[in-house]
């Protein structure tokens, strides 16, 4: 990524041409009876504000008549005595198994295939009190987006219509993560999957006052 160009942006512009261009790119205006229902992946570490510009991507979204529906994956989390299993600290556990990447096919991305009944269910476990959440499900009518926002997204053939990685430099990534046992993850993940020519467009997040991303396609 070295050699890769990046423009300034703020999260509010950024989130706009990200709405502008999934709105473009889909097959039918959100108002058709038959319209796709499309989905997002905004990839990147808890230190990144992945979750912020899912929400003002939602926003713009809705604004351009789309219904749209954001789930986290801290609400798919496995239950604690299969995210312990190997120890509360464990940096392979955290990148392999912490996430419930079934139920994310189950409960999310199934229903949203052609022909789905568009119920998805917005989170299914609550990591602090290590119970079901028991949330009801949410009906995503055609036209309608699927924003999901985490770590680790990209490498599991999620079927994202638009993903976007929030990038952090090694030092930055350091710096900004409070759980330091978790970094061998992400440069596994950098490794295994090179999420940054993965995605669709990259952001750069080393300080998040001041993004900037590659643009579409760069």
């Amino acid at each position: 990524m070295s050699g890769t160009r990046y423009e300034a942006i703020t999260w509010e512009r950024l989130a706009g041409a990200l709405a502008v261009h999934l709105d473009a790119s889909a097959a039918a205006p959100a108002s058709a009876p038959d319209a796709a229902r499309l989905t997002v992946g905004v990839d990147g570490p808890p230190a990144a504000p992945g979750g912020t510009l899912a929400e003002l991507l939602a926003e713009e979204l809705r604004a351009r008549g789309r219904s749209v529906q954001v789930v986290g994956t801290t609400g798919f989390l496995r239950p604690a005595s299969l995210r312990y299993e190997h120890g509360k600290r464990d940096p392979d556990a955290y990148y392999e198994g912490w996430t419930d990447i079934g139920a994310l096919w189950r409960e999310v991305f199934g229903p949203l295939e052609p022909g789905g009944s568009g119920r998805v269910l917005p989170d299914l476990w609550d990591p602090v009190r290590d119970r079901a959440t028991r949330s009801p499900y949410v009906t995503l009518p055609p036209g309608g987006v699927l924003v999901l926002h985490g770590p680790f997204l990209l490498g599991h053939w999620f079927p994202f219509d638009l993903s976007v990685h929030l990038r952090l430099s090694p030092a930055a990534l350091a710096r900004r993560t409070e759980e330091a046992w978790t970094l061998p993850a992400f440069a596994r993940y950098e490794t295994e999957v090179d999420p940054a020519s993965a995605a669709d467009a990259v952001v750069r997040t080393d300080d998040p006052r001041h993004p900037a991303w590659t643009g579409l396609g760069g």
